[in-house]
Order: C-alpha cells, then structure tokens, then sequence
C-alpha cells in the first residue's frame, strides 16, 4: 500500500536577526563561516590565546565560589565528580514549614571533598545564571539549536571525569588555571542522547589531541570524539557550552507520528495487507517545522521585568525601547511567535510588527512605520513590554560583580 505524504505549505516568516558575536566571541580568531564548514560535526578545533579574564564576566571563580558557598545552592543545581569514585552525602535538608527545603549545599562538606580531589560541577547554568542564560540564547538565535552550559570547578592535581563522549555539541571555554585534555577518535560517531559511552563500545586508541588550556582558550569537541581532562598544577575552572542540535532522525521520527495520526494504514496489525511505504522527508518542510518547534519552546529570560511592568504607565512617545536581545521570534504575516507566545494582530499593523522584529536598533513609538496613531502605537508597544518582547533601552540588567 502506498502512503501519500500530506502537502504542508507555508509562507517563510520573517525571523529575528542572527548574530554571530556570541560564537564569534569562543573561536576568534577563527571564523565562524570556516568553523561550520570545516569543524561543525566533523572534527576537534583548539584556540589557544591566554588571554586571562576573556570569559569572566560569564562565571568566575568567585562567582563559582559564591554561588556554592553563600547562596544556599540546592541539586540538581551542582553535584561533585571525581574520576574512579563515587562521591556522596555533600548535601543536607534544611528545616522550614510546610516543607523542608531538601538537597541543600552542605558547604563544609564540599570544601572537605574539594580538598580531596572531587570537581565542583554547576549544572544547568543557562537557567540560573543571568549572562550564561544571555550567552546561550545568543548562540541559539545563530545556529538554531538548544543551547546549555555547565561549569567544573577542578582543584589541582585531580580528574573529574574519567574518558567518554558527548552527546551533544561541546564548546568548552576555559575561565581560569590550566587543563591538560586528552582526545581520541569516536568509537561511535555522532552519537544520539542515549548512546552514552560504555567500555563494549570499545577503548580509545591513541590521542590525537594532547593539549593544555589556559585561561582564555576555547576548544571544540564534536559529539562522540572521545576525551577526558585533568588539572596540573592549579585550580582550573571551565564551562562547558553543549550545543543540542535536531538530527534528521529526530524528525524522521516527527515525521511518523504525523503520519501515525493522519493515515489509518499506519495504525493497522503489521499482519495485515502490505507494509504503507515511508514518508519520504522534505527538507524545506522539516526545517520549518524543526524551526517553529524551537522558536516556541525557547524559555523567557525576563530579568528586570517587574520594573518594566511598574514603568508601563510612564511610558510615552519618547521613551527610548529595544527588542530583548534574548527573543527568539517568528513573525507569520501578523501573528507573532516567541517563548510559548502566539499572539495575533490585525493585519493592518503588518509593517509596525515586521520592523519591531528586525530593527537592531533602540527606537522610540515615533520611528514606527504604519498609519497608527500615537494612541494606537502606545497601545501596541505598552502590550510588547508586557509580553517581554520588548523593553527599555538601558534597562537590562547588569551582570553581579566578578572577581577572581
């Protein structure tokens, strides 16, 4: 039986503007264009500048520190590693009423496992820590693809992690001290998330990569290259950028349970009549949908918002606004997406929505193109600001102190 895939067209929305600063930023000098060419998913790429404090605006050592010892950090918010054993019992619950507040940082403990060799890791940075939230979503709006970020803090002379792969694109950007890492060629090449590396997998040969990262370097793994780290002679602390691309079997998948829902001889018994063929993938139909998913599942990062809400009222024609260079948006004729968001507008305010999507400029409701009046464009700004499309110019929120 023969299946014919269903015809999906759509017009191409008008997208925010991609900048390559943020991935500019970790493989300078080197291009961006000759990365994705030559390294993107293929091989190994090292950076080396020493150039101490290019990454500590993004998370320090004292930030690190201040984060694990005076804030009450709670996992899966940080866990401790170390290579060949098993490190436990570094957190503690806390009395409260109605409930305990459980999983909470035991500091002394910590610094004691520290002392002995355990890695300090900080996970999940691009929820909690404002500029590793602000990094990643820069380079989400340029490569398209879920960003996270993570932080090890290793004390000298240890390992935390014994040899594996990545599931997913890494982008390791070294803070400060020195790390010595050792690659090896895949033993499973771009693997999917539940292929973590296990020994029958087979053992790494020789390292083609032996390098040492000091403070201010980058060094790029393509999933499934094999690597392990250790520290010399100081403390090291890292993060760790993982990129989280969307393969073609992701949406392959996709694909199927579209087809599952849409065409009753993929639900029949397998022994009945004859096996429906395959759907055949569009290209230009699955990087729409892969896109639209993306756009939509992007997590607001709102900082400053409640003095965006109190200001609303003061708002006037004047008032310098921006788009927050944290939004990822499509723009379907006028029906705007973004962060969960799908808001739909008259169609007559078509080109005050498509400038307000791809200005990268600050602007005030007067530089808006369209017939509205001042009402009117008041009306639709002051109803942006409240979404957290836009906001202030000058408002965001500064990064806290770092000092090392």
């Amino acid at each position: 039986m023969t299946v014919t895939p269903t015809t999906r067209t759509q017009t191409t929305p008008t997208r925010t503007p991609p900048n390559p600063l943020a991935l500019d930023r970790a493989l300078a000098p080197v291009e961006s264009e000759s990365f994705l060419a030559e390294h993107w998913e293929r091989k190994p790429l090292v950076v080396p500048r020493a150039e101490e404090g290019r990454f500590d605006d993004l998370l320090s050592v004292r930030d690190l520190e201040r984060l694990v010892t005076e804030t009450g950090i709670r996992t899966p918010g940080f866990r401790l590693v170390k290579a060949g054993a098993t490190v436990s019992a570094y957190t503690t619950d806390l009395a409260w009423r109605p409930e305990p507040f459980t999983g909470v940082a035991d500091v002394r403990r910590i610094l004691a496992e520290f002392e002995a060799g355990a890695t300090i890791v900080l996970q999940g940075l691009h929820h909690s820590w404002l500029p590793l939230a602000r990094y990643c979503r820069q380079l989400e709006a340029f490569l398209g693809h879920p960003a996270q970020a993570n932080a090890y803090y290793t004390p000298r002379g240890s390992q935390g992690l014994p040899v594996h792969h990545d599931t997913h694109e890494v982008i390791s950007l070294q803070v400060s001290g020195e790390k010595r890492w050792l690659v090896y060629e895949p033993v499973l090449e771009l693997p999917l998330k539940n292929q973590r590396y296990r020994s029958a997998l087979g053992a790494p040969g020789e390292p083609v990569l032996d390098v040492s990262l000091r403070a201010g370097d980058t060094m790029y793994l393509p999933r499934g290259w094999l690597h392990q780290a250790l520290t010399s002679g100081s403390d090291s602390l890292h993060i760790t950028v993982g990129v989280n691309v969307r393969r073609w079997i992701d949406e392959a998948r996709a694909e199927l349970d579209v087809q599952e829902q849409e065409q009753r001889a993929f639900r029949e018994a397998v022994d009945s009549n004859e096996p429906p063929e395959l759907p055949a993938l569009d290209a230009q139909a699955v990087r729409r949908r892969a896109r639209e998913r993306f756009v939509r599942s992007r997590r607001p990062i709102l900082d400053g918002q409640l003095s965006e809400l109190r200001a609303l009222d003061e708002l006037t024609v004047a008032t310098k606004l921006e788009r927050r260079d944290t939004v990822i948006a499509d723009l379907h004729g006028t029906r705007l997406v973004f962060e969960g968001r799908d808001i739909s507008f008259p169609e007559r305010l078509a080109p005050e929505l498509d400038f307000l999507l791809t200005t990268e400029q600050s602007f005030r409701a007067t530089d808006l193109p369209g017939s509205l009046d001042a009402a009117g464009r008041l009306t639709l700004l002051r109803r942006l600001v409240r979404e957290g499309f836009l906001r202030r110019s000058g408002s965001a929120v500064s990064a806290p102190p770092s000092s090392t």
